[in-house]
């Protein structure tokens, strides 16, 4: 196991290494700079101005040149400055973080413990009036954008009846829990119909196993044929799908966030890159990519666990 877990960590390192190149290179490469924004903003400022800021902030040097040198002062722990914010970006992004985490991780616990008994309900009963009543929901989820269902939330709960905030995060523990309630509602909706089909099929599958079939022949009841053998064999599969998809959640609430003028990682990212903040949106995309990096160190750990035929670092 430890060797194991030593060889993904160096996987991991080496996949956020040329993620930083690559992210590095199309934000270098796009149209525009940061002196370009301040000589729309200040008509008065000169050419031989722009050229003097743009020597001072590296941005006259080969882009190669640029990256080595921000690499080397990341990895001595200096992530660089955030333009928009004029403060570390560090200190930009671990509030956000925190928001995102919360948010995310709600809707996740909250998707995966509506998903998993309802796809195995489903499951249980193929074909039947319960079985097309759950795809037709899942159907409906996975069909409704996000932005609409945020804007009917708003108008219902916000304008109409007056119980909610529309927008922000709030100060208190209960105040930042009403601020919620609406971003979570929709990403938990728009989610768990893709979580609950997953647990179906994942489910249908086990119990077409031999071993089902055996413990249903010893005469043991379907509820302890669920819980004590389809149960183990269904979540390893859904396991991964949830633990892969923290990293798309991490990064992809960007309509959400914005919905609801949360100031969390997706809706900064955005901010950074339309606002060529490059320091800043290059540190949140590798800080996506690395809760996908995990997620899927999670998952493989999570799959060994739930099935002991798994040995990591052996290919079994």
């Amino acid at each position: 196991m430890t060797r194991y877990l030593v060889g993904r960590i160096a996987e991991m390192l080496v996949v956020l290494l040329l993620m930083s190149a690559v992210v590095f290179a199309l934000i270098g490469l796009m149209p525009g700079d940061p002196v370009d924004l301040m000589i729309s903003g200040d008509p008065k400022m000169t050419t031989e101005d722009a050229a003097r800021l743009r020597a001072l902030y590296g941005l006259d040097r080969p882009i190669w040149d640029r990256y080595l040198s921000w690499l080397g002062a990341a990895l001595g722990g200096d992530l660089g400055y955030s333009r928009s914010f004029t403060q570390p970006v560090l200190e930009v992004l671990l509030p956000r973080l925190g928001d995102t985490l919360l948010l995310m991780g709600l809707a996740l616990l909250i998707s995966a413990a509506i998903a998993l008994p309802a796809g195995m309900f489903a499951a249980r009963r193929p074909r039947s009036a319960a079985d097309y009543g759950v795809n037709l929901l899942c159907f409906a989820g996975i069909s409704v954008p996000p932005f609409w269902l945020a804007l009917l939330l708003i108008i219902l709960f916000a304008v109409l009846l007056g119980w909610l905030p529309a927008s922000g995060v709030g100060d208190g523990v209960l105040e930042r829990a009403r601020h919620l309630v609406m971003p979570l509602a929709v990403l938990v909706l728009t989610n768990v119909g893709h979580y609950t089909r997953f647990v179906r099929a994942a489910t249908i599958e086990v119990l077409r196993q031999d071993h089902i079939r055996t413990a249903r022949a010893k005469g043991l009841s379907e509820r302890d044929v669920i819980r004590r053998h389809a149960l183990r064999g269904a979540l390893a599969p859904t396991l991964t799908v949830l633990a892969l998809s923290f990293g798309g959640l991490f990064s992809g609430a960007l309509i959400t966030e914005t919905m609801f003028a949360r100031p969390g990682m997706g809706k900064s990212i955005y901010d950074a890159i339309m606002g060529n903040d490059y320091n800043l949106a290059l540190v949140g995309l590798l800080l996506a990519t690395a809760a996908t990096l995990v997620g899927s160190l999670l998952a493989d750990l999570g799959y060994a666990w739930l099935d002991p035929r798994v040995r990591l670092g052996t290919g079994t």
